[in-house]
């Protein structure tokens, strides 16, 4: 479904991602892990047309994207999230996520029936009357996930969608990302809560320093000696082979 070869992007001196490859298949959940600064952030924004790549090539379904707009590829179906939350404050939640079911009509109460299927699918259906501004950090990262899920995509990139969240949350959040995935949404996410990858991808991918170092199934990662020297420790480590 996704097929990333080869990318870089560097900012004046710095090589952010350095020749990065990964595929997700249709269906799957797989996951990108890495340490702080290692280009996740900037490979996943490369991907969706926020940045244009210096190397390499993007294909979302068979069909080059490498460089489209961000609007083009969420047209196409894939859509991502970002790591820092910016709802629309002074709106309620339902508009919210209205402007991403906009995307796909121009109907006010069309969109205004979808915002209504995607919070409730997020569990956010008791606060559509809420503010954004009044949200707490959980909902507001439902707000995100909600906003993304109107434009109806077939492929979601997360980036951090736990990030902030006490355990209780983060239980609850991975539920959510398996309802999506079970109502045919395949989902790439960016995530350091090692339970939640473990219990929500088939497959990870470890980027270190804008390189791919490693690729399997969680408990093989945990096991690859060079992840657990460059990012996990063997806390993590023993989280993952669990």
């Amino acid at each position: 479904m996704l097929e990333v070869r080869d990318i870089s992007k560097a900012f004046g001196g710095l090589k952010a991602v350095d020749h990065a490859s990964l595929d997700v298949k249709q269906g799957e959940i797989v996951g990108l892990i890495g340490p702080n600064g290692a280009g996740k952030t900037t490979l996943f924004a490369t991907i969706a047309g926020f940045h244009r790549p210096d190397a390499g090539t993007v294909a979302f379904d068979g069909k080059a994207i490498t460089g489209l707009a961000p609007h083009r590829i969420c047209a196409a179906g894939m859509v991502r999230t970002f790591q820092i939350t910016q709802p629309f404050a002074g709106i309620s939640v339902r508009e919210n996520i209205m402007v991403g079911a906009y995307f796909r009509t121009a109907d006010r109460h069309l969109a205004a029936r979808e915002a209504e299927t995607v919070a409730a699918m997020v569990g956010m259906d008791d606060q559509l009357d809420r503010r954004g501004a009044d949200l707490t950090v959980a909902g507001r990262k439902r707000l995100e996930l909600a906003r993304a899920l109107a434009t109806g995509p077939r492929l979601l990139l997360l980036d951090e969608v736990m990030a902030g969240l006490n355990p209780t949350e983060i239980v609850e959040i991975v539920g959510v990302i398996k309802d999506i995935r079970a109502a045919g949404v395949t989902i790439l996410l960016i995530e350091h809560v090692m339970q939640a990858v473990t219990s929500l991808a088939e497959r990870v991918y470890v980027l270190n320093q804008g390189r791919m170092i490693a690729e399997g199934t969680p408990a093989a990662i945990a096991e690859n000696p060079q992840v657990v020297e460059a990012y996990l420790g063997p806390g993590a480590a023993k989280v993952l082979r669990a």
